[in-house]
């Protein structure tokens, strides 16, 4: 495993703010082996010219550029078709990998010969400062649970391509990783997460997680779309979705 190379998947949108610390936190990481596949939807601030320094000096780090503002999901599958890795993991332009990210998951997939793992997460806020809040997750979760409740942080997923090959992500603009991670369960049926957090994601103003309408209207979309219901069983099961958000995630919500 120490050889093992990993694909990262970064998008990036306007984030001049984050992205070197994003970079430097991939660059920290104790597996070294690894590519980092970033992929530009079209920034109009200094998002680019931050990359291409780093690139310039870091030949692991790839940028491409979209011709046109496409979305997160046209911006990942680019990526993911320039990917060499023996696995593919994830990580958007605003957020932070621990040092021993990769390398605690690689020597979990090998302990548990498994391909696919994810972890816990903290949190926190635009400017970098803890909510203190960690995110967990079931300890054997299934594809009837990730079927109501996306539980897998995206910037903590990571697949082994030589078993699933490269999942194809959705072009919608948002929750492909959802599907990307049910797609998985589909087939492993269990997934084990690494019981500790190794990852940082923030929580933007103007983020997805902020918006609990955003978040309803989407995750229906997908019921819709990867699933095909129509329309009033994509409603009954967003009943169990809303029950499982007010009822039985908090239970993963810790205060730290």
């Amino acid at each position: 495993m120490e050889t093992s190379l990993v694909s990262i998947i970064t998008p990036s949108f306007n984030s001049e703010k984050f992205i070197a610390e994003t970079i430097q936190s991939v660059q920290n990481q104790t597996h070294q082996n690894w590519e980092m596949i970033i992929v530009d939807d079209c920034s109009t601030d200094q998002t680019v010219s931050i990359i291409e320094d780093f690139v310039i000096r870091d030949s692991r780090i790839r940028l491409f550029k979209l011709e046109k503002n496409s979305g997160a999901g046209i911006a990942r599958e680019l990526a993911l078709s320039k990917a060499n890795g023996d696995y593919i993991s994830f990580l958007d332009a605003d957020d932070l990998w621990k040092p021993l990210k990769l390398e605690k998951q690689l020597q979990f997939l090998k302990d548990n010969k498994t391909h696919f793992t994810f972890s816990f997460y903290d949190c926190i806020n635009e400017e970098g400062n803890s909510l203190n809040k960690r995110v967990e997750a079931p300890r054997n979760l299934s594809y009837q649970q990730l079927f109501f409740c996306n539980y897998v942080g995206n910037l903590t997923g990571i697949y082994e391509t030589k078993y699933f090959g490269k999942i194809a992500i959705s072009s919608t603009r948002k929750r492909q990783d959802w599907v990307v991670w049910l797609t998985i369960l589909k087939k492993i049926k269990i997934a084990k997460p690494v019981p500790e957090s190794l990852a940082f994601y923030r929580i933007r103003d103007n983020s997805l997680s902020a918006s609990k309408t955003n978040l309803l209207k989407h995750n229906f979309a997908v019921y819709r779309t990867f699933h095909g219901y129509n329309l009033f069983a994509s409603l009954f099961i967003m009943i169990g979705f809303l029950f499982t958000q007010l009822l039985i995630k908090p239970r993963y919500i810790k205060n730290i």
